[in-house]
C-alpha cells in the first residue's frame, strides 16, 4: 500500500556501498546491529533513526527490507536521493517507497501506526540509533554543536513551528534552567551557569551556539582531564528538551515491541544513562511479564578500534531483546 501523493521509485538497486554515507554519519556498532538482529531474506525492519542510512544499507545488503523513520527532513532527502526515490508530501511529513525501502519523515513513537500505514504485516526487527547524526552536528544551521557558530536551533524537524533551543535559554527562569540542566544533562555545574546565562541575556539576547559555549566556559573552564567540551551537557540537555526525546523513547518502546512479530528483535543503542536507563527498565519489566528475553544482560559496548576510527561512538551502549509473544 502507498499513500496518495507518495512517489514510486525512478529505479531500483541493491544497497549503496556503506562507505558513501559516512560523510554524513557512521553508523555505530554496525556488525553487532546486524548480526544481532538476524536479518533474514525479504523480512521487514524498521531503522526508527535512519540518519544517514548506515544501518540500513547494512539490513538491505544482507536482503531485509527497510522502514526508515527520521524527523529530521535532511536524513530522508538523502538517503532518497541515495537510492534514486521521488520523494513526496508535505514538509514534515515526507514518504518515499520502493520495493524494499520505505522512508518516513515522522517520529519515531508513531512507529506501530507507519507499520501500519504501510500495510507490513510482520516486522521481524526493530532498530533505535539514539545518536545525532554526524551530519547534523557539524551543519552549521542546525545549532546542535559549539565547534562551529549557528543559531541556536537543536530542532530535529525544522518543518514544523516549536520552541527552539533559543527560546528555552532566553525565556526560562534561573530555576528552571537549573533543573533543565541537571535533570537532561546531569550537569553538575548547573546552578552557576544557569546563574551566568541570566545574567549575559539581561546585557544581550543568547542566540548562537558559541554564545552559550562561551557562557559555559566562563563558569567551568576546560582542564587537561576533560574527555569532551565543558558545554556538552548543556547542549545535550537543551538538545533533549527541544525534541522532547526522553517522553518519545518511552512512548516508542512499547509501541514497537506491539510492532513486532513473535521472536523479533529489538535493538537499541543510547549514548548516555537517561536513555540507557529508560531502555533498561523497559527491558526488565518487559521480561517480567514474559513478553520479552533480554539477550544482552549487560550491554555491548564499541570495540576499541571502533572508537579510534569514530570517537562519537564510544558512549554508545547496545541493549537487544527478543520478543516471545
Amino acid at each position: 500500500m502507498i499513500p496518495a501523493g507518495v512517489g514510486q521509485a525512478k529505479s531500483t538497486r541493491s544497497a549503496t556501498s556503506l562507505t558513501s554515507m559516512s560523510d554524513y554519519h557512521i553508523p555505530v556498532m554496525l556488525s553487532e546491529v546486524l548480526d544481532n538482529l538476524d536479518i533474514q531474506k525479504g523480512l521487514w525492519y524498521v531503522d526508527c533513526n535512519l540518519g544517514g542510512g548506515g544501518h540500513t544499507e547494512g539490513i538491505l545488503s544482507r536482503g531485509g527490507k527497510v522502514l526508515g523513520i527520521d524527523l529530521d527532513e535532511d536524513a530522508i532527502q538523502e538517503v532518497a536521493r541515495n537510492h534514486k526515490l521521488e520523494v513526496g508530501g508535505e514538509r514534515g511529513g515526507l514518504r518515499a517507497v520502493s520495493e524494499n525501502l520505505i522512508l518516513a519523515q515522522s517520529n519515531f513513537s508513531a512507529v506501530k501506526r507507519l507499520v501500519g500505514e504501510f500495510s507490513l504485516d510482520s516486522i521481524a526487527g526493530v532498530l533505535f540509533d539514539l545518536g545525532v547524526s554526524s551530519y547534523q552536528l557539524e551543519k552549521a544551521d542546525r545549532g546542535f554543536s559549539f565547534n562551529t557558530d549557528a543559531p541556536l536551533d537543536m530542532r530535529m524537524n525544522q518543518g514544523i513551528e516549536s520552541a527552539t533551543a533559543a527560546d528555552l535559554v532566553n525565556g526560562l527562569h534561573e530555576k528552571e534552567l537549573t533543573e533543565l540542566f541537571l535533570k537532561l544533562g546531569e550537569e553538575n555545574f548547573a546552578r552557576p551557569i544557569a546563574k551566568r546565562i541570566v545574567e549575559k541575556r539581561k546585557l544581550q539576547k543568547i542566540e548562537t551556539t558559541n554564545q552559550l559555549a562561551n557562557i559555559v566556559l566562563s563558569v567551568r573552564h576546560r582542564t587537561a582531564s576533560d574527555r569532551t567540551h565543558p558545554a556538552t551537557r548543556v547542549f545535550q540537555a537543551l538538545r533533549i528538551a527541544v525534541n522532547d526525546e526522553l517522553n518519545s523513547l518511552k512512548d516508542a518502546l512499547p509501541e514497537a515491541l506491539s510492532a513486532l512479530s513473535a521472536n523479533g528483535r529489538l535493538v537499541v543503542i543510547s549514548f548516555h544513562s537517561l536513555e540507557d536507563r529508560i531502555v533498561k527498565v523497559f527491558m526488565n519489566e518487559e521480561e517480567e511479564k514474559k513478553t520479552i528475553k533480554i539477550l544482552t544482560p549487560k550491554p555491548l559496548e564499541p570495540t576499541d578500534n571502533e572508537v579510534t576510527v569514530n570517537p562519537r561512538s564510544r558512549s554508545g551502549k547496545l541493549r537487544i531483546a527478543q520478543k516471545i509473544i
